[in-house]
């Protein structure tokens, strides 16, 4: 079993802390190929983005055999994606990247969007990205407003794994031990073919893969026809005092890329774009006595989708990301669910590899993740929306003669940038999770505190919105994130590997070798409580961080560990431990 290093002090230690055991899969329980001629790679990740990036650093971390290829010959060179959340960084902790990511994002303060007439224009509307501009106490990290350009090296350095740039995928067809892949390589102008045992794409909302597979799509489609331009001004005058990760003003929006400086300016396509003068259009829309020039360094076409694919899974094949979900930029939800994504699928690709997880497993990926992808579309179309209509009910109140600002129906309330339901708040229901037995009713979890809310523990709906979250061990939730010492997460017990928290650890301890990868930790009696624990009670987490089964009390007799991995898993039929 891989563990990441790490130049986050904070992250998964390379050794295991005090208090744990590490059980390693019995030997000869690996799976192997049976016979069948070995494949090139055990996973093909097509697309270089933040999700197949996400998911090349993962598999890695599973010591799985990948190749990622993406058609393009470099890192895209645009901003696009702005907003790393909180559930993301955590994703990136437990890869080590946290750290590197935040030091070249930037400062809390930006963790705010404001709405102006003009850029030089005060606010007649501002609100805080909650988990962004300040710390809070349900997570162990701070999520950061970054340009994706800026995350991608960090995530393409995380491993050695080989990547090959300017490789386009043209075709692909499923054997029974894999998936044959042919590849162009735009630079030698050759074709190749690469046997894999299984392709995952994240190769865009305009996926070759999914258009091969002929997977559909449900939802509005096109939303808008949007132009990003790249350029440099010095409009610190009209911002250093009060910084934004995102500036909506009535003639588009205006994002400052980088702390050392850089802005890009988002607004509708033109009718004829060939024939717009971008330098004269950006100044026009900073406002009038801008007094600056804007320099145009890029310029970018590009259409705002919004689907969901019909199905995440087809054979050997795996979508994620933009390739199984596109979702509007209002929010920055995209790509944070892209990662999500992958950190929900690349345990269970790395079960199906090695042997100790069956088939089934790999069908809860789109049983999850589908409904988590139908919500957040739900949520970012509506705002999207919201912001267009807005903005242009403003132009026209600007054109009228109308220079006071009036009151608009905001898309970004500080009920909706709570979205910590809808980030930290997603539930899990699937073969991969195990029906509670013998469970305090739920409980919940105070993080600063692990502490009962007063009155002891109460019954606890399942959030089906996006606004509130409330932590709670409930089966198919987010561990909640609790301090076990100093700088040590809940959140950090999870890695290429199952925990199992408890107050009692020998009396969970496996009486012989575990199949499955597996990690005994004690919990801290304080938290049992809130929990849903008794003193001898104990949580089982998933790799992905999400708790797979509860146990209020060891049941007596045949010990359940086994029996719920294999559950779990959808593994061969439960030996004794």
């Amino acid at each position: 079993m891989t563990v990441h290093g790490s130049d986050d002090p904070a992250a998964t230690p390379v050794r295991p802390p005090h208090g744990h055991r590490t059980h390693r899969p019995a030997p000869g329980r690996a799976a192997g190929t049976g016979g069948a001629p070995s494949p090139d790679v055990e996973v093909l990740i097509v697309g270089g983005g933040p999700v197949g990036l996400t998911a090349r650093a993962l598999l890695d971390g599973w010591g799985v055999r990948t190749l990622l290829i993406e058609r393009h010959g470099e890192l895209s060179p645009f901003p696009r994606s702005r907003l790393i959340n909180t559930r993301s960084m955590e994703i990136f902790r437990q890869l080590g990247l946290a750290a590197r990511i935040s030091s070249r994002a930037f400062p809390p303060e930006f963790g705010r969007v404001r709405f102006r007439d003009t850029l030089l224009d005060h606010d007649f509307a501002t609100a805080a990205m909650v988990g962004i501009n300040a710390p809070i106490p349900e997570s162990p990290v701070v999520g950061v407003v970054t340009s994706q350009d800026r995350l991608e090296p960090a995530l393409l350095a995380a491993t050695d794994a080989e990547t090959r740039f300017g490789v386009e995928l043209m075709d692909l067809a499923e054997g029974a031990d894999g998936v044959t892949a042919t590849l162009l390589d735009h630079r030698r102008g050759d074709e190749t073919r690469v046997h894999a045992r299984y392709v995952l794409a994240a190769d865009g909302a305009h996926s070759t893969v999914r258009r091969r597979l002929a997977i559909g799509t449900q939802g509005p489609g096109v939303l808008a026809a949007v132009t990003t331009v790249v350029f440099d001004a010095d409009l610190t005058r009209w911002c250093a005092g009060q910084p934004a990760g995102v500036y909506f003003t009535a003639h588009g929006t205006f994002l400052p890329l980088y702390p050392e400086g850089g802005w890009a300016w988002l607004a509708p396509t033109p009718d004829a774009p060939e024939r717009a003068d971008w330098p004269a259009l950006v100044t026009r829309a900073l406002g009038p006595g801008a007094e600056v020039r804007a320099e145009v360094l890029r310029v970018q076409h590009w259409r705002m989708n919004a689907f969901v694919a019909e199905r995440f899974h087809q054979g050997r094949v795996l979508l994620a990301g933009d390739a199984a979900h596109a979702i509007p930029i209002i929010g920055g939800l995209g790509l944070n669910t892209g990662v999500a994504d992958a950190h929900n699928l690349c345990w269970k690709l790395a079960g199906a590899l090695r042997g100790w997880a069956g088939p089934g497993l790999l069908e809860s990926y789109g049983t999850e993740r589908r409904p988590v992808a139908h919500r957040t579309l739900r949520q970012a179309v509506t705002n999207t929306r919201l912001m267009l209509d807005a903005q242009s009910l403003r132009r026209e109140q600007l054109r009228a003669g109308d220079t006071t600002p009036t009151t608009i129906e905001l898309p970004w309330s500080e009920q909706y940038f709570a979205q910590l339901g809808l980030v930290l708040g997603v539930t899990y229901d699937s073969t991969a999770v195990r029906p509670e037995s013998g469970a305090l009713p739920d409980s919940t979890v105070r993080p600063e505190s692990g502490a009962l809310p007063e009155g002891g523990a109460g019954l606890l709906p399942r959030d089906p919105g996006g606004t509130d979250y409330v932590p709670t061990a409930e089966p198919g939730r987010r561990m909640p994130h609790l301090w076990l010492t100093a700088g040590h997460s809940t959140l950090d017990t999870v890695g290429a590997w199952f925990t199992l928290l408890t107050p009692d650890p020998a009396r969970w301890e496996p009486r012989s070798a575990s199949p499955w990868p597996l990690r005994v930790e004690r919990l801290p009696g304080e938290y049992g409580d809130a929990c849903g624990l008794g003193p001898d009670g104990a949580l089982l987490l998933r790799p992905d961080g999400h708790i797979g089964a509860r146990w209020r009390d060891h049941p007596p007799g045949v010990p359940p560990l086994h029996g719920a991995l294999t559950a779990l898993t959808g593994s061969a039929a439960p030996r004794r431990e």
